[in-house]
């Protein structure tokens, strides 16, 4: 049950800052994470993996959104903080695809080569749904570059991500030759 809540935290945070930002609501995506964070980590078994992987979904979504900004390929509706660098709403919804990493989506953990595949389809389709559906970003006059070039991060980022929520989220191993030490 909580893996359908999770996907449906995920979802109403991905519309809130799409239709948000589309209206200069550059705040409606944050709040709706924080919604779905709260309610995320009240939850989880996994809670310190979970708040690693949105920071490194934060720090990496960044990255690549304000290259994508800087390089001409999109244009962000409500670039808060800056123009030039990816807005904190689609931070944000970088922030909350985390979330499903370990839950929802944990299953991806596991085949990381269909994570890529889905990774370089997905976004490319998510970018453009946000694009023409909801006008909270413009593509580039060539549309082909932008969004191959979304299909070629994710296709890295993707499994890098669920890899590490792996990594994060499986139990410490003893370290050889030092014993535990007993209360």
């Amino acid at each position: 049950m909580n893996n359908w809540i999770n996907i449906a935290f995920y979802q109403a945070t991905w519309l809130a800052a799409i239709v948000g930002a589309s209206r200069g609501w550059w705040w409606a995506g944050p709040a709706m994470l924080v919604v779905f964070a709260t309610w995320q980590l009240a939850v989880s078994r996994q809670r310190l993996a979970d708040i690693e992987l949105m920071l490194c979904a934060a720090l990496a979504g960044f990255v690549v959104d304000s290259a994508c900004v800087r390089s001409g390929l999109f244009v962000y509706a409500t670039p808060v903080p800056a123009a030039g660098f990816a807005p904190v709403w689609i931070v944000a919804l970088w922030m909350s695809f985390a979330l499903t990493l370990n839950h929802s989506l944990a299953y991806l953990r596991r085949n990381l080569p269909l994570a890529a595949v889905l990774g370089a389809i997905g976004a490319p389709l998510a970018y453009l749904a946000a694009a023409r559906g909801w006008g909270a970003l413009a593509i580039s006059t060539r549309p082909a570059v932008a969004l191959g070039a979304l299909a070629i991060a994710w296709s890295i980022l993707s499994p890098a991500l669920f890899w590490l929520a792996a990594r994060l989220s499986s139990p410490p191993r003893p370290t050889p030759g030092l014993r535990e030490a007993r209360p």
